[in-house]
């Protein structure tokens, strides 16, 4: 016997915690796709200036990193790549298909096996998979008619996920990290020069764009 799919999301309640994303359901749909299409653009571009060895050093929150997690920049990066690559499938596999039901992604298996880490994978590919995507699916999402964005599949841990809702979770998602990604930065090679800073709207750092 299959696994009874969730009525609700389970992690609303976490997330309903986080302004970016209580901001992001806020907006039509039009205002999603523009949102939506600020991608790597927030990026503190100063990670192109990073060493292999500040790629793939942890941080400890308890050590003086606080607010920049713990994943190495290389590692944020490649998880961010493999994510955008997760959410548009998701989002085309639900617009194409009725209720499709979709598998659940463990993204910590995904960095314990290492498929991200060390020199061999240059970052370069990682931000140029999120922008090419982002690029890509914005326009495409500006093609959707009202009744599209309403279309839903089932995910087996959150329950039925509209093509709006994975959009905005995958929205949110990359502005959250982004956050994180630029305050690992920071504490690498210190504040970004005047004029260089990402703008954010969320607090110190935040990687959403907001204006």
């Amino acid at each position: 016997m299959s696994a009874a799919i969730p009525a609700m999301d389970p992690y609303d309640t976490l997330y309903a915690a986080d302004p970016c994303l209580a901001e992001i359901r806020g907006l039509d749909d039009g205002r999603l796709v523009q949102r939506f299409g600020r991608g790597v653009e927030s990026f503190d571009r100063r990670i192109f200036e990073l060493s292999d060895a500040q790629l793939d050093q942890g941080f400890d929150p308890a050590s003086g990193g606080a607010g920049a997690g713990r994943w190495p920049v290389r590692v944020l990066l490649g998880h961010l790549a493999d994510a955008e690559v997760l959410y548009v499938h998701r989002m085309r596999r639900t617009i194409s298909e009725d209720r499709p039901l979709l598998s659940a992604w463990d993204e910590n298996a995904a960095v314990e096996s290492g498929m991200y880490h060390g020199g061999r994978h240059p970052i370069g590919a990682f931000v140029a998979a999120v922008h090419t995507l982002r690029r890509w699916t914005t326009e495409w999402l500006a093609t959707l008619e009202p009744s599209q964005w309403g279309r839903v599949a089932l995910h087996p841990e959150r329950g039925e996920m509209s093509v709006r809702k994975l959009a905005q979770y995958d929205t949110w998602h990359l502005e959250h990290h982004g956050r994180y990604l630029n305050r690992k930065v920071e504490l690498l090679l210190g504040p970004a020069p005047r004029g260089e800073k990402p703008s954010g709207g969320c607090g110190p750092n935040c990687g959403c764009g907001k204006r």
